[in-house]
């Protein structure tokens, strides 16, 4: 059985939690993977068969999606090349996580297509939703990667589709330390905003991990580093808390890990405001931007100890052998 396993490589979330997916699915499975998309930073440890452009949502530097860089990068004609000339029908089944070259492949073919990623939890009619509805958001979301079925991952459990979030090994397996220091992941803001917002707090210790920057360097209690992968789990489980964007892992990781947490969600990104309404929900603060007026927030946050308490089973191999069970069949 061969099967096409596609991954959406916008942002790190995807590829952290495929680091997790392939083994499971390569223990039962013959897979190829595809991944599609500019703005990831991690590296991945298996095979890549399929590297493409596909559609990437460019992040900002003052807390959003660059929506004019987004529309500027997109090639549109080399996305249609890639979809036209995937060849889909080389496998017995094509597993998406929200990566729209295989799944507008086999829209256009009438190919089985089973999304197995975050987005389709948050579009769940269960999910918690934000009081401001965003329709270009929503309609971005349901169509950029279609498919015939959805299971989904999300901070909680709303129906027998929906499971917790996969956490890899690499986080599962930290010594998790109460430190005096907070680990800030915001990529959609540059350096100097960030230091400028970060130094109001004189009494905390920041490490900050940049998109933006490829060398360290400290400025008085803010400490700013490259992406990598180690070094920011390391720094996490070693932290007093997280402030971070409502994306998905990130904050799912922080909450394994029992660290405080606070979320900024992007602006022109719909689906962090849907996260940032369940993590919400669940009692983590959620904040606009790191603007001035938000400090009283930002103060009682750091003051607390308050940590919201989760149950994160290691159940991805269960996971990956129901879907293959349900939707496997020799073509």
């Amino acid at each position: 059985m061969k099967v096409l396993y596609a991954i959406q490589g916008t942002g790190n979330g995807h590829l952290s939690r495929a680091m997790d997916i392939v083994p499971c699915l390569q223990k039962r499975v013959d897979v190829d993977v595809l991944i599609s998309g500019i703005q990831a930073d991690l590296a991945v440890p298996f095979a890549v068969k399929y590297r493409m452009r596909g559609l990437s949502f460019i992040f900002g530097k003052s807390g959003g999606v660059d929506l004019w860089r987004t529309f500027r990068k997109s090639k549109l004609r080399q996305t249609i090349k890639e979809i036209h000339s995937l060849p889909i029908e080389e496998y017995d089944l094509v597993i998406t996580d929200f990566e729209p070259v295989s799944a507008w492949a086999c829209y256009l073919k009438e190919f089985p297509c089973v999304s197995l990623s975050h987005q389709a939890a948050v579009l769940d009619v269960l999910s918690p939703k934000p009081k401001e509805q965003d329709m270009m958001g929503k309609f971005i979301l349901k169509h950029y990667s279609p498919s015939t079925l959805s299971y989904g991952f999300h901070f909680q459990i709303y129906n027998d589709c929906v499971f917790t979030p996969v956490i890899r090994q690499q986080v599962r397996e930290q010594e998790v330390i109460a430190g005096d220091h907070y680990t800030v992941y915001l990529p959609a803001y540059d350096d100097r905003r960030l230091i400028k917002n970060l130094l109001r707090f004189k009494d905390v210790s920041w490490e900050v991990f940049s998109k933006h920057n490829k060398s360290p360097f400290t400025t008085k209690n803010v400490s700013v580093k490259p992406i990598d992968n180690e070094a920011f789990v390391k720094s996490m489980a070693t932290s007093t808390g997280v402030l971070c964007g409502a994306g998905f892992e990130t904050p799912a990781e922080a909450l394994f890990l029992s660290k405080k947490l606070m979320v900024v969600p992007m602006k022109n990104q719909y689906e962090q405001h849907l996260n940032a309404a369940a993590l919400k929900q669940m009692g983590v603060p959620v904040i606009k931007s790191l603007k001035p007026k938000y400090d009283e927030e930002i103060d009682a946050w750091l003051e607390s100890n308050h940590r919201v308490s989760v149950d994160y089973p290691d159940n991805t191999q269960e996971i990956i052998d129901l879907v293959l069970s349900r939707h496997l069949v020799k073509r």
